[in-house]
């Protein structure tokens, strides 16, 4: 079975909607980038498979036993959260919250799972630090540490690079590309089309016109070409 599947999903906020009618699946080991325009539901569907926010309409099946509280998520970040005033090691643990039950403390088990991914995404050294001293490509692995304290199945990624520079961001790509390599699913909404097209195995396209399907694909249809266009043409305005 999927691990998520996604049947005539509607989305929006009271009687605004703004998708209608969305199917999609995604297998264990998928890498499916959510592209479209700006104000399209990228983020307003991230939000409804989180459970954050109730669909208008259709439903969400989540398969291989994924409970709500073991999906990964990081969010894009707020000026506020950049600036939180917590040690990496707190934020990092903080990932464990789901799997508290009825205990008030994190446990030795916890701890290490903290340790094992701060290591994972190179920052043990950093794990007494400040959170809000970092530079911002260290805050998105601390996040990204937190988030696979979550879970080692599925990760949903809102524009983890979004203001990262280019450097840190080719970085960003790969580390998240070494997860997926790992086993880890990955759904990640990007605005980089480039990036998307070089690691993705899968493409959800919303907005006006809906695309799902393979990344080679969504190259091959017309609403991927189009896009591919107006992108550059952006780019080099």
């Amino acid at each position: 079975m999927a691990l998520l599947t996604v049947k005539d999903l509607s989305l929006g906020y009271d009687s605004n909607v703004i998708v209608k009618n969305l199917n999609f699946s995604v297998n264990a080991g998928d890498y499916l980038c959510i592209v479209g325009e700006n104000g399209s539901g990228k983020t307003t569907l991230m939000r409804t498979l989180l459970q954050l926010q109730d669909p208008a309409g259709g439903e969400i099946l989540i398969g291989d036993g994924i409970k709500k509280n073991e999906i990964g998520y990081l969010p894009q970040q707020t000026v506020v959260q950049k600036d939180f005033p917590a040690s990496v090691r707190e934020i990092v643990l903080s990932g464990c919250q789901g799997s508290l039950g009825r205990r008030f403390f994190y446990n030795k088990d916890d701890k290490r799972l903290a340790e094992k991914n701060m290591e994972r995404m190179g920052i043990a050294d950093l794990a007494d630090r400040c959170y809000r001293e970092l530079s911002g490509g260290q805050q998105q692995r601390v996040l990204l540490a937190r988030a696979l304290c979550a879970t080692g199945k599925l990760l949903l990624l809102d524009e983890p690079v979004a203001g990262l520079d280019p450097k840190v961001t080719v970085e960003m790509y790969e580390l998240i590309s070494e997860l997926n390599r790992e086993g880890v699913t990955v759904i990640m909404i990007s605005h980089d089309i480039s990036a998307a097209l070089r690691f993705a195995s899968h493409i959800l396209h919303i907005g006006a016109v809906e695309f799902f399907g393979t990344k080679e694909e969504y190259l091959a249809s017309d609403i991927g070409r189009a896009f591919l266009t107006q992108q550059k043409d952006g780019d080099e305005q």
